[in-house]
């Protein structure tokens, strides 16, 4: 077994309201369609552990984690953000989120496996050092990143992101930062307004409302590829949001499973020529339950060679 399948029966305890898109069911979703396509039998599964609070402050401010830690409610809820709200699990959910990509990359870097998916939730990448928003409690891609450099002593870090949405937390946590590089594209103008910016290690491309995975394909060739290659990182980390879809209600790209296939196998080929074959991949978005079940499927049997 070369990829591991990371999640936990807690991802399903914290919820936000009714009819709030960031919901339990996504993780059903994607475990149903794992079942009906038999992918799941192939996958090594790791029950994650709660990160610490020492590993969540190598990315957040001790003040922000004090902050969520004594504002966890013992019930009802409490709003971190206009759309990011905690209920009595949430805390330690997203520190199980957070100790699943940590998971991840004890498992890649250990050998255990060449690559692993982490079905978790709340997702990470719009958390900044020092808040959370867009959905996202702590920013589990960029704990991981940290975390690998810190246990590890990795130099080359590479962080994709293929959300829908700029990943601005993960941004924030490492503009200028030599030890990575972060690629992503994303739906602009859209939430959260950022990614403009430039820095060497920062390769946005911000993409207008209706592209699709053609135009796509064609910006990561000639854009993310040629300076992974030259950055040659020795883990991939991939923020997996799979809202770019054309089903999802919450953007307007146009992408479908086979796009996310062709991302993966390109990362895949970087990974092999330089990283050992390690990625590690954590879900961020993704909210049509359909869409983002078999687009899971597909981006995992792509990680295994299914």
């Amino acid at each position: 077994m070369t990829t591991a399948y990371i999640s936990h029966s807690d991802f399903l305890r914290h919820e936000m309201g009714s009819h709030h898109p960031e919901c339990p069911e996504r993780i059903q979703a994607i475990e149903d369609q794992l079942i009906l396509s038999r992918v799941d039998s192939f996958l090594k599964r790791i029950e994650p552990p709660l990160a610490t609070t020492e590993q969540v402050e190598l990315v957040h401010s001790a003040d922000h984690v004090e902050y969520v830690t004594g504002h966890s409610p013992t019930s009802g809820y409490f709003m971190l953000d206009g759309d990011t709200i905690m209920n009595p699990a949430t805390l330690t959910v997203s520190l199980r989120a957070a100790g699943a990509a940590i998971a991840g990359v004890d498992a890649v870097m250990k050998g255990e496996v060449e690559n692993a998916f982490c079905a978790i939730r709340p997702p990470g990448h719009h958390a900044e050092p020092t808040r959370s928003m867009g959905f996202c409690v702590f920013n589990n891609i960029a704990i991981a990143a940290r975390y690998a450099i810190s246990a590890y002593g990795l130099e080359r870090v590479a962080i994709i992101d293929f959300d829908v949405h700029h990943g601005n937390g993960t941004e924030a946590a490492f503009y200028d930062d030599p030890k990575i590089l972060m690629c992503s594209f994303f739906q602009h103008p859209f939430y959260p307004y950022s990614g403009l910016e430039h820095s060497d290690n920062m390769v946005n491309m911000p993409m207008p409302a209706s592209t699709k995975g053609d135009v796509v394909r064609k910006m990561i060739t000639e854009t993310w590829l040629p300076r992974l290659r030259a950055f040659q990182p020795e883990l991939i980390l991939i923020s997996a949001g799979f809202d770019a879809h054309r089903e999802d209600d919450l953007g307007q790209m146009g992408l479908v499973e086979d796009d996310y296939v062709w991302m993966t196998q390109r990362l895949k080929e970087i990974a092999k020529e330089s990283a050992g074959g390690r990625i590690v991949s954590c879900l961020e978005g993704g909210y049509n339950l359909s869409a983002l079940g078999r687009s899971v499927v597909a981006h995992v049997k792509a990680l295994a060679d299914l």
